[in-house]
């Protein structure tokens, strides 16, 4: 059913992929989207337990400052890949930059391994940082649009929480990469970066079956091609499962007016005046968390190595419960987040480790704790941050027009990341190199107060969009005046 740009049509697309019962091509989607995250983990994990070996004088004798600066050029890059991909996500398409991110993304890790001294290591993580900010808006608004309603929210989770399995095999990797009775200790950390790279192009190739969102082609105006891609994909679902797929109820069709594209003005008005409580707890939830993120995981191996001289090839051994926690976090709330809802659990996630934040700082400071202690109380931390943390992106992912949700999703994680994670690395990295356990613990209680405001905010405005069409929770622009 073509139309003609500007003409209203009705389609059924949103709803038939609803509708959808689970099938191998949902696994399909999430292994090739959430495998990415899994890569990103490793090779961000690998950078934070290297912070020690980087100071070493036989590597390239970074000061703890020089550490924080460079995860906060990653992360200032990452920032502006969103932006840059971010939009470009939304005017040509999704699956263009699965290939574009992800290859940007590549080439800085592989770069990395080859760094020579401060600026070209900041100039390589810059690069990387890009391509994970692209990466960002592209999966999080397919996973949205080509997963069915009922299971949107642990599945998103999920698959951002697999980025915490990355970081286990990454941390597990530095008793082999980071040990000087195997490698030499300026190879093995380049070692693991190019081969973090080299897995990464595995990763680009097993991308190519999957389809543009037939969401995005329908409100786009190239409707005959939505209709193909939902129809190979019903196909494709009845064999795998053996069930008959039902007919659409005329009450879930929508009517739209389809157009080539949609003026930045127009989707900029979409998010901050037509939803602009939406933008303010979008704001919240990103930089509470990116704040909370960036400033711990970044530094701990520092924290590990000046307070408790815990030998640098040995940090990363404390990374992996930290990891596991996050994992399990997502996966055992996960589910929660369909079921319970949305505000009830995204105000529990951020309340709680928020609380166990400050209780944990405060012991460290008064110096009650051990390298093993604090390890473990993180890990309980992040179990409820990392579900958290998912949510902020499921949020911002969900609750804006789908013609704006890649940009959406570009705008909220850098206007989060650049307010609460950019600066905070290179502040706790300032904070460690004073020597002083309270000046640690002030930064871990003004994250766990950004925590605390976030938890309050979703309580207050939060949306209850489990279980609904994205097209429920937020009326596609494309619907405006649509007869």
């Amino acid at each position: 059913m073509a139309g003609e740009s500007g003409k209203t049509v009705q389609t059924d697309i949103p709803a038939r992929m609803d509708r959808l019962p689970w099938s191998r091509f949902h696994l399909t989607i999430i292994v090739a989207l959430g495998v990415t995250w899994i890569l990103d983990g490793l090779e961000v994990t690998l950078k934070g337990a290297v912070s020690s070996v980087l100071q070493e004088p036989e590597s390239l004798g970074f000061t703890s400052s020089q550490i924080g600066m460079i995860a906060s050029f990653y992360i200032t890059g990452a920032v502006l890949g969103a932006l840059l991909f971010g939009y470009l996500t939304d005017r040509f398409g999704r699956r263009m930059f699965f290939f574009i991110t992800l290859a940007v993304y590549l080439v800085g890790a592989l770069l990395t391994a080859f760094s020579w001294n401060l600026w070209s290591f900041v100039a390589f993580r810059f690069i990387t940082g890009l391509g994970i900010g692209g990466e960002y808006a592209a999966i999080n608004s397919t996973i949205d649009e080509m997963i069915p309603a009922r299971v949107r929210g642990q599945v998103a989770l999920g698959v951002n929480g697999s980025y915490w399995l990355g970081a286990a095999l990454g941390a597990l990797s530095t008793i082999v990469l980071l040990n000087p009775d195997y490698l030499p200790i300026d190879i093995g950390w380049r070692l693991g970066f190019g081969i973090g790279a080299v897995l990464g192009g595995i990763i680009l190739y097993m991308r190519r079956h999957l389809p543009e969102s037939p969401r995005w082609l329908a409100t786009h105006d190239r409707l005959d091609e939505a209709e193909e891609v939902v129809s190979d994909i019903e196909k494709r679902t009845s064999e795998q499962t053996g069930e008959e797929l039902s007919e659409v109820p005329d009450d879930d069709k929508i009517k739209i007016r389809p157009q080539k594209s949609f003026s930045l003005m127009k989707i900029v008005k979409a998010m901050f005046s037509t939803h602009r409580k939406r933008a303010l707890l979008g704001l919240i939830l990103m930089s509470s968390q990116a704040f909370l993120y960036n400033a711990i995981f970044f530094t701990y191996a520092l924290v590990l190595s000046n307070f408790f001289d815990v030998p640098s090839k040995n940090t990363g051994l404390y990374l992996v419960p930290f990891a596991i926690g996050n994992f399990l976090g997502v996966i055992v709330l996960g589910r929660l987040f369909d079921k319970i809802g949305r505000r009830v659990m995204i105000s529990l996630s951020y309340g709680l480790s928020a609380a166990l934040l400050m209780a944990t700082g405060y012991m460290f400071a008064q110096g009650y704790l051990t390298a093993i202690t604090l390890t473990a109380l993180w890990s309980v931390i992040f179990f409820f941050a990392s579900a958290a943390a998912s949510s902020a992106y499921l949020t911002v992912s969900e609750v804006f027009p789908l013609e704006t949700r890649a940009l959406a999703i570009a705008i909220f994680y850098s206007i989060g990341t650049a307010a609460g994670g950019i600066v905070s690395p290179w502040v706790f990295g300032a904070l460690i190199d004073t020597g002083s356990a309270w000046n640690v613990f002030y930064g871990y209680l003004f994250a766990g107060a950004l925590m605390t405001v976030a938890a309050v905010t979703e309580a207050v405005i939060g949306i209850d969009a489990e279980q609904e069409s994205l097209e429920n929770v937020a009326d596609p622009l494309s619907a405006e005046g649509a007869e």
